[in-house]
């Protein structure tokens, strides 16, 4: 039976934390079992924003990394380096004549991202949307798991799938969405857990380096001593529990407690840092395993960038075609034919 084909991914912006692994690695894991799917390491995407030349092939290993240990399978799965592959930024070209300046502004993650990061915004930020558009479309994947701030670009994927088929005939798919139905996590200051916010539990910090984190996370601001009745609801410590502990009977009875005033933050926080060392053991075991051999890492990452070039490659002749452009098989075609045609 033919699986359903999906494409997503991550920039390399360093290590995965506990959003990451909630919101959307143990997803991509379990698709594995009913989808065939692409995973991108986006590091041309990486360019966008500020980034670090030398740490980039660390933080792309590192995110393998975590990617494997959370259950992403090479022999399940094709695991594809963005930036070795020409034709994302070729593909990404192309469809750039079918939009607009005005439509790229409107889209709410450019201006959010500008003003966030304190950016003068470049060409490459203003069309990030349809460098992803090309991601997608360059393997024709029907499917496209995402969060929801990610939702204005996958339409912009099918606005441009549109329109291309309009115009030239038909040949991309229109991508669809599949929003996680897990709610973003909140870091350590009860903000959205985000590296550059500095708040961030990552999956390679240390069972110690966890607890110190915890130890030190925001809880409830009106509670001023251990016997005064705690709020339960927008506690970060709470909220990671709710994903994080397994006896949920045990954690409805530390909740009844907390709003009680019967149990300190102290023992609140000591409670979570066993819960996540508990739960990110095995993972932590698996990760240390394969940061330790880096060639096996590049291996897999060119395995699995190879299978992909060859889809990539079939698409954009296909693209080139309907678009009244030559391609490197048309090409050789007609050298061919001349050469014979001079024997």
């Amino acid at each position: 039976m033919h699986k359903p084909r999906i494409l997503t991914g991550h920039r390399p912006t360093g290590p995965r934390h506990l959003g990451h692994l909630v919101g959307t690695l143990e997803t991509w894991a379990k698709l594995q079992d009913s989808h065939e799917c692409f995973f991108l390491v986006a590091d041309l995407h990486v360019l966008t924003t500020n980034y670090h030349p030398a740490q980039l092939q660390d933080n792309i290993l590192n995110m393998l990394a975590d990617w494997l240990a959370a259950g992403i399978d090479p022999e399940r799965s094709t695991i594809v380096l963005q930036s070795i592959i020409p034709e994302h930024a070729q593909l990404s070209l192309l469809l750039g004549m079918l939009t607009t300046v005005a439509r790229l502004e409107r889209v709410p993650t450019y201006k959010e991202q500008a003003r966030e990061l304190n950016l003068q915004p470049s060409a490459g930020l203003l069309t990030y949307p349809v460098l992803q558009a090309a991601d997608i479309l360059l393997y024709k994947a029907k499917i496209v798991p995402v969060g929801e701030d990610q939702l204005p670009h996958i339409e912009l994927a099918r606005e441009l799938a549109r329109r291309f088929n309009q115009t030239f005939g038909k040949t991309l798919p229109e991508p669809r969405a599949l929003l996680s139905d897990v709610p973003r996590l909140p870091g350590t200051d009860n903000r959205t857990m985000h590296t550059s916010y500095g708040n961030a539990i990552f999956l390679k910090d240390s069972p110690e380096e966890t607890t110190r984190k915890v130890m030190g996370m925001y809880t409830d601001p009106t509670r001023l001593h251990p016997d005064d009745p705690g709020h339960v609801d927008g506690n970060p410590v709470f909220s990671l529990l709710d994903v994080f502990h397994a006896d949920q009977a045990e954690l409805a009875e530390l909740k009844a407690r907390y709003t009680a005033g019967r149990v300190g933050d102290v023992e609140v926080k000591e409670t979570l840092a066993r819960s996540l060392n508990r739960h990110l053991a095995p993972l932590r075991e698996r990760r240390a395993e394969f940061i330790a051999q880096p060639r096996r890492l590049i291996e897999l990452l060119h395995s699995g960038t190879v299978k992909a070039k060859f889809e990539a490659q079939h698409t954009l002749e296909e693209i080139h075609e309907k678009m009244g452009l030559m391609h490197s098989q048309s090409i050789s075609e007609k050298a061919l034919a001349k050469d014979i045609a001079g024997v």
